[in-house]
C-alpha cells in the first residue's frame, strides 16, 4: 500500500521531467514519451479496478467463512447413530477445557489442552444433560437476538 502511494506521488513528478526533456528533442521523440505515458484518468481506473477487485476477494473471504459456519452449525453434533457424543463443554482458560463425553453407557470427563487429552473421571453414574431451548448459549447472545427480533418487528 505504501509503495502505491509512492508511486502515485512521484508519477507526476516524472511526468514533468519527461516533458521538459523532450521539449527540446525532435518531434518524433516527443510523440514516443507522450504515447507512453500514462494518462490521469487511466491511473485513476486503474487504481479504482485494483480497489474493487480487492473489495471483491476480501468480500469473497467473508462470504465463505460465514458460509462455513453455518454448515458446521447445520451438521448434526450428537445423535443416535453416533457411538460418541459431546455431552457438555467448559472453558477452563483461553486454551484449557472440560468435556463430558459421552461413549456408548458412559460418559468419561476429559481435561482438553493445547497438547494433551487427558480422562479425568469415569462417571459411574450417568449425569442428565439439558439441552436449551435455543441454540444460543450466552447471555449477550440472547439479549442482542431479543433486540434484532423486536427491530425487525417494528421495521415491518
Amino acid at each position: 500500500m505504501r509503495l502505491l502511494i509512492m508511486l502515485m506521488l512521484l508519477s507526476p513528478l516524472s511526468w514533468s521531467a519527461d516533458a521538459v526533456v523532450t521539449a527540446s528533442a525532435e518531434p518524433e521523440l516527443k510523440k514516443q514519451a507522450a504515447a507512453s505515458l500514462l494518462e490521469p484518468s487511466q491511473v485513476s481506473s486503474q487504481l479504482v479496478q485494483l480497489l474493487l477487485g480487492l473489495l471483491l476477494v476480501i468480500g469473497l473471504i467473508f462470504l465463505l467463512a460465514w458460509l462455513v459456519r453455518r454448515i458446521q452449525q447445520a451438521l448434526p453434533t450428537r445423535g443416535a447413530n453416533q457411538a460418541i457424543s459431546l455431552l457438555a463443554s467448559q472453558a477452563l482458560g483461553p486454551r484449557d477445557r472440560l468435556l463430558l463425553v459421552q461413549v456408548g453407557k458412559e460418559q468419561i470427563l476429559l481435561g482438553l489442552t493445547p497438547g494433551t487429552i487427558v480422562p479425568l473421571h469415569v462417571l459411574q453414574e450417568p449425569i442428565e444433560v439439558t439441552t436449551p431451548d435455543s441454540p444460543i448459549s450466552s447471555a449477550f447472545a440472547q439479549r442482542l437476538a431479543s433486540v434484532l427480533k423486536s427491530s425487525a418487528k417494528d421495521a415491518q
